[in-house]
């Protein structure tokens, strides 16, 4: 299955606060807010929604193809992921800006605060989606992640166009979407991935109920943190998955990343929407364990144990062996 990934590449700085946000917060003074976090430790770590994904594909042995617009520092982080088994032939080259930077504090609660600098990002709207088909032919899936809204728009119906399925993950970007832009971005996705928040602000954004959502959807995978995932589709009851639990958890950026490569990984080959689902979640808890979003380890033993512990054995068998670590 040839999988494109587009959306944002970018080094993650990731620090860590030992209280609570929320302690701090006076809500009498949220007008005039303005608050200083003394953290313990700083993270500079590669990241970026589609490389993020991609990396995780390329783990579990698929050849993903990266869309996106990095920086002039991408040099080091262009081979690793290349290493990692991406495709970076489709990744834009800015020769002015510097790759996106993702900031965000994590505090003992796992909340976050965060800040985004698009950087070279801002270019990534001159990328033609068409180009990549020409360059390694016909696509079976465009997953389309957060991005400036104008790629995410122009690649969107580029796919749809090229008669490719479109996976919508609109994300964080949910924030600055105008309400035309996400109903073109969910109009005709065959996935469409979202938290469990940004499910009700994507209604909100789009001004249609979940009926009406599920309408213009194929399957709307809704993940919930430690509650799982929900599988919805029009006209059926909401499948519900588990999440993989850990009392091992360090970071949690990236882990919804995690999640898609895995669910996407599980699609290539052709398991059923609740056996990609549970790949996802073990990959997801995975990468909780991990500090930064690229760091984990997968271990083939590792990954079928979390996975029998979880679902039990005929979930493991049914998903089946995956490849390990390079060598």
């Amino acid at each position: 299955m040839d999988i494109a990934v587009t959306g944002s590449i970018a080094t993650d700085h990731l620090a860590t606060f030992p209280g609570r946000f929320t302690e701090q917060i006076l809500p009498e003074s949220l007008a005039t807010i303005s608050l200083s976090f003394l953290v313990d430790d700083l993270q500079v770590r590669r990241g970026g929604v589609a490389a993020n994904i991609c990396f995780g594909l390329g783990r579990l042995g698929l050849t993903p193809v990266l869309i996106g617009a990095a920086g002039t520092d991408f040099a080091e982080y262009d081979a690793w992921l290349r290493a990692a088994g991406t495709d970076t032939g489709s990744v834009l080259l800015s020769t002015a800006r510097h790759t996106a930077r993702f900031m965000c504090t994590t505090d003992a609660d796992h909340n976050q605060i965060a800040s985004f600098y698009p950087g070279a990002m801002v270019e990534a709207q001159e990328i033609d989606l068409n180009e990549t088909v020409d360059r390694i032919g016909v696509l079976d899936l465009v997953l389309v992640g957060p991005d400036v809204p104008e790629a995410m728009v122009r690649h969107t119906r580029a796919a749809h166009a090229a008669g490719i399925p479109v996976a919508a993950d609109p994300s964080q970007q949910l924030a600055r979407l105008e309400q035309e832009s996400t109903r073109t971005l969910v109009d005709g996705a065959r996935y469409l991935f979202t938290n469990a928040y940004e499910s009700a602000l994507l209604q909100q954004r789009t001004g249609w109920s979940e009926a009406e959502v599920l309408a213009r959807v194929g399957v709307w995978i809704v993940t919930r943190g430690a509650d799982g995932v929900s599988i919805l589709t029009a006209g059926g009851p909401a499948e519900q998955v588990p999440a993989v639990t850990t009392d091992q958890a360090v970071d949690p950026t990236g882990v919804g990343d995690a999640f898609r490569a895995g669910f996407l990984a599980g699609l290539s080959r052709g398991l059923p929407h609740r056996r990609a689902a549970q790949l996802g979640c073990a990959l997801a808890t995975i990468v909780l364990e991990s500090s930064g979003t690229q760091e984990y380890k997968l271990l083939p033993w590792d990954l079928s144990e979390r996975l029998t512990r979880a679902y039990g054995s005929e979930a493991a068998a049914d998903i089946g062996a995956w490849p390990g670590e390079p060598v």
